[in-house]
C-alpha cells in the first residue's frame, strides 16, 4: 500500500478499536507499534532501528526510560513517549527532560490517535514547549502527509523537516485557533466582525446580541464553502444518475446498466457523500482509494468498485424521512439492508465491506 493508504488504514483501526483499549501497554501494541512499523517503516523488532524502553539518564536521576527511541546509523533520531489512548495529550514535561540528554532532534508525544511532534526551534537541544506538527488520526489533515513522510525510514530528511518546522508550527497553530473560533468565537473576534457591520458602540448588550449571530454566520460560511467545493467536484451540469430498485425491497439485484445511464433529477446530499467517504476509507485497506466510485439514484446512493455497476460494494438509503439504512451485498449480489442511526454506524459493517471488495479482486 502507498503511504497515505497505510495511514488511513491505521486511522480506521484506531477508530474501530480505541474503545477496547484499557491500558498503556495495549495502546502501544495496538496503535503505536503499527504506526512506527507500517506508517514510518521502521522494524520494531530490530534493536538497531527501534529501541523500546530506551534508557535516558537525566541529571541525578538514573534509569529514566523513554518508551521508544528510533535510531539511524547508530544515532538516536526520534524519541516517542506514549500515553493511554483514552487520555488527552496535555503536557510533555517528561519528554522534555529526555530530549536534552540525547542527540534526538524530533520528539513525539502520543496516545495512539493524536501525535504531537516537537523539535528545538526556540533553543538548541531544548525541546520546544509547543509542537510543530499535530497529527490527529481521527481528523487527518492531508497537508501534513508530505511532512510526515519525511520522517519515514525510506524518505528520512531531518534537515528538510526541521527547516519547515517553524512554518508548520505557526500555520498549524493558527488553523487550530481558527477552528476553535468557528466552534466558539473568541470575544476579540466577535468584536472585530461586529465592527464591520455595526456602527454603534460595542456594549455588553451588543456583544451578547452579536455573539450567536457571529457563530451562526461562521457556520453558514463554512457550509457554503463546502457546498461550493462539492458542486465543483461533482460537476455543475448535474450528477450521474441511476434509477432505484423498489424502496420496499429488502433483497435486490445490482444496478441495471440502463438505469445507470438514465438522466433523472437527483440531489446528492452532503450526508451521502460523507457516508461514501467512510465506505471508501474502509475499502482502501483492500484496493487503491481511487478505485472506489459512487453513483446516485432517486432512492439510494450506490458505491461501486471501478465505477462498475456489476461490482456493487454498498448502497446508502438515506432518502427516507427517519430511518437510514446501508445496503450490503452477498456473494450472489443480493442486497440486505441494515439500519443505522448515525454515519459512524457504518464502521460496524467494515468486515462485510472489505469482504465484498476482496471477493471482486479474487
Amino acid at each position: 500500500m502507498e503511504f497515505t493508504e497505510r495511514l488511513n488504514a491505521l486511522a480506521l483501526k484506531v477508530e474501530n478499536q480505541k474503545n477496547a483499549i484499557k491500558t498503556e501497554e495495549a495502546t502501544k501494541t495496538a496503535f503505536i507499534m503499527p504506526f512506527i512499523s507500517s506508517v514510518l517503516g521502521y522494524d520494531v523488532f530490530d534493536p538497531m532501528e527501534v529501541v523500546p524502553e530506551f534508557t535516558a539518564d537525566v541529571g541525578i536521576k538514573r534509569g529514566e526510560k523513554i518508551d521508544y527511541a528510533i535510531l539511524r546509523d547508530g544515532e538516536v533520531q526520534m524519541l516517542i513517549e506514549c500515553k493511554l489512548s483514552s487520555l488527552k495529550i496535555e503536557h510533555a514535561s517528561q519528554l522534555y527532560r529526555y530530549f536534552a540528554v540525547t542527540n534526538a532532534r524530533i520528539a513525539v508525544l502520543t496516545n495512539g490517535e493524536v501525535y504531537h511532534f516537537y523539535t528545538d526551534l526556540d533553543a538548541p537541544n531544548r525541546m520546544d514547549s509547543k509542537p510543530f506538527l499535530v497529527l490527529d488520526l481521527a481528523d487527518l489533515d492531508e497537508s501534513l502527509v508530505p511532512e510526515l513522510k519525511k520522517l519515514t525510514k525510506e524518505n528520512f530528511d531531518l534537515e528538510s523537516i526541521v527547516n519547515a518546522a517553524e512554518e508548520l508550527k505557526y500555520v498549524g497553530a493558527i488553523k487550530r485557533s481558527i477552528a476553535e473560533d468557528f466552534r466558539e468565537p473568541a470575544p476579540e473576534w466577535v468584536k472585530y466582525l461586529t465592527s464591520k457591520v455595526y456602527d454603534g458602540s460595542f456594549t455588553q448588550k451588543v456583544r451578547d446580541q452579536f455573539r450567536p449571530l457571529v457563530q451562526k454566520a461562521l457556520k453558514q460560511f463554512l457550509s457554503d464553502q463546502v457546498n461550493d467545493r462539492l458542486k465543483t467536484a461533482l460537476g455543475a451540469g448535474g450528477y450521474s444518475a441511476v434509477e432505484a430498485a423498489p424502496a420496499e425491497a429488502v433483497s435486490s439485484p445490482p444496478v441495471a446498466e440502463a438505469d445507470l445511464d438514465r438522466d433523472t433529477e437527483i440531489e446528492t446530499t452532503l450526508e451521502e457523500l460523507e457516508g461514501y467517504q467512510i465506505v471508501k476509507a474502509i475499502a482502501c485497506s483492500e484496493v487503491k482509494p481511487q478505485r472506489i466510485a459512487h453513483r446516485d439514484a432517486k432512492s439510494y446512493f450506490a458505491i461501486l468498485l471501478d465505477d462498475n455497476n456489476r461490482k456493487p460494494i454498498a448502497r446508502l438509503h438515506f432518502n427516507g424521512k427517519s430511518q437510514k439504512y446501508i445496503g450490503l451485498f452477498d456473494a450472489d449480489k443480493n442486497e440486505t439492508r441494515e439500519p443505522i442511526d448515525a454515519l459512524d454506524d457504518i464502521y460496524r459493517f467494515a468486515g462485510a465491506i472489505r469482504e465484498r471488495v476482496r471477493a471482486y479482486e479474487d
